[in-house]
């Protein structure tokens, strides 16, 4: 079977795009921070799909954790995908920049750029192992675009953008996307903007367009959850 690594897997997008590989027969670990959040989410999983689900708790700025997540999935045999979707926004709810803490924009960068980086050179080694090895970065359209009180939140992304462009140059027998998945009703939007009463799609919508992006596997590169959607959509035409 498959094997894939989820960050932030407990809930929202990570928890989404779990049960969608673990219904297609895909193994998981998942890391979280909360641990009772974690062990649900994995006990739920493999109890519902039949699949081998690993919950190793932690936060992804703790390099011991990170090599503990290498360990998981070296146990379970491997790794053939890295899906880095563990987020910080840097400020909650989200400010202007000229308030935003300088504590909370490393905080970000720490846990969207460093962390990420960190746990690709941890699995490396197993990626390139895997015959359809892949990196998976969850980006956003903060990243291109210039939303008021996102940009701290958006910097970070843009980073991780280019990391992903660059890893791709780097390890050409790995596939690495970036992915934005698009508005999605989620805790960490939530927490971004407590007052926006805007009714936004829940993260099950955007789960598909991962899965279509490893049936696919096209270049590497930067996509968007609904123009991998909407190649869905065509096919069936």
């Amino acid at each position: 079977m498959p094997i894939a690594m989820i960050t932030g897997g407990s809930r929202g997008l990570g928890r989404a795009l779990a049960a969608a590989l673990a219904g297609r027969g895909w193994d998981l670990v998942l890391d979280a921070r909360s641990a009772d959040a974690l062990r649900r989410t994995a006990e739920e999983l493999a109890g519902r799909y039949g699949t081998r689900v690993v919950g190793v708790s932690g936060d992804v700025t703790d390099p011991a954790h990170r090599r503990a997540l290498a360990d998981a999935a070296r146990e379970l045999g491997g790794l053939d995908v890295l899906v880095s979707n563990a987020s910080a926004l840097g400020a909650e709810p989200l400010v202007r920049l000229e308030a935003l803490p300088l504590g909370g924009l490393r905080q970000a960068l720490e846990t969207n750029v460093v962390a990420p980086l960190g746990l690709v050179q941890e699995v490396l080694p197993l990626l390139r192992a895997s015959s359809a090895g892949a990196v998976i970065t969850v980006s956003s359209d903060a990243a291109t675009e210039p939303y008021g009180t996102w940009g701290g939140y958006g910097a970070s992304k843009a980073a991780l953008d280019q990391l992903a462009a660059v890893l791709g140059e780097e390890e050409p027998g790995l596939r690495v996307w970036a992915v934005d998945p698009g508005d999605m009703a989620t805790g960490l939007y939530a927490a971004a903007v407590p007052d926006d009463s805007v009714p936004r799609p829940h993260p099950e919508s955007a789960a598909p367009a991962f899965v279509r992006l490893l049936e696919l596997r096209p270049a590497g590169g930067r996509y968007t959850a609904a123009a991998l959607l909407d190649t869905d959509r065509r096919a069936e035409r």
